[in-house]
């Protein structure tokens, strides 16, 4: 394939996807987007974007990769939305999920912390946050570098604040935030989860290969599930880049419906 028609390619999957989420905010024009500041200790505030449905089956908490800020400014801007969890939002909402994605607090870099027991509860405060929301089961989803924030919230969730949680394209090897998902207590894991690789990953702190390993961590887990994928296209020059196979570009609606029939199995299982 040539450079032009490679590009001409990723243009267009570009269109698709802004077409589908376009096509699920109109179908589902009720939906709400709101921004809110949730009070921390020592007057800090944890800013969360919150965009549910009328009537949502399940919240989901979308943990972000890489540094974890994606810039939320006050009037609900956001600065940096190429990672998967934050520019399919409204895909999720037209299956009928609220999604709540938090941003770092003040601009801070969330690598090398989100194993740390303070992280966890932070994470545990959000859950709280949700079920504050709606009246619904909470899953974690943490992608690449959130996956570490989703293992180690569902590590350390009260128990029957959570429903399950789904970690894709989990960081695993120790690379430059000096942290994993296997620094983050997988043993104490009590939930239904989901883990979820791309063959075609080739992310050098997420192996795929190391999908298994992962699952077989969650120890205490009462089910764990692998679900392998392949393809995506790259507009990236870094193969741990949002719009790479790493981030599901071009393949983001059949890693939803996978992630999706997962979730809903657990709730006719509850």
């Amino acid at each position: 394939m040539t450079a032009l028609r490679k590009r001409a390619l990723i243009l267009l999957l570009t269109a698709v996807v802004a077409a589908g989420a376009a096509h699920a905010q109109g179908a589902d024009a009720a939906a709400s987007e709101r921004l809110i500041d949730l009070p921390l200790s020592a007057g800090d505030h944890q800013r969360i974007l919150f965009i549910t449905p009328p009537k949502p089956k399940a919240v989901i908490v979308m943990l972000p990769g890489g540094s974890g800020d994606i810039g939320l400014s006050r009037g609900g801007d956001i600065r940096h939305d190429n990672n998967f969890v934050v520019r399919t939002r409204q895909l999720w909402n037209a299956r009928g999920y609220a999604v709540l994605i938090p941003d770092t607090i003040d601009g801070s870099n969330l690598r090398g912390r989100r194993s740390s027991p303070e992280y966890a509860g932070l994470v545990a405060k959000i859950i709280d946050f949700a079920h504050d929301q709606v009246a619904v089961p909470v899953f974690l989803l943490g992608t690449s570098q959130g996956s570490i924030a989703a293992m180690n919230g569902a590590a350390h969730a009260p128990p029957g604040t959570l429903a399950g949680v789904v970690l894709i394209e989990s960081v695993s090897v120790l690379g430059g935030s000096r942290e994993t998902v296997f620094d983050a207590d997988p043993q104490e894991v009590r939930v239904r989860a989901l883990v979820v690789a791309n063959q075609d990953d080739r992310c050098d702190v997420a192996p795929p290969a190391m999908a298994a390993k992962i699952a077989a961590a969650m120890i205490n887990s009462p089910d764990v599930k692998l679900e392998l994928v392949s393809g995506g296209l790259s507009q990236s020059s870094r193969d741990c880049g949002s719009l790479t196979p790493h981030g599901y570009y071009g393949i983001e609606e059949r890693v939803i419906g996978i992630i999706d029939s997962w979730i809903q199995s657990q709730l006719h299982n509850n």
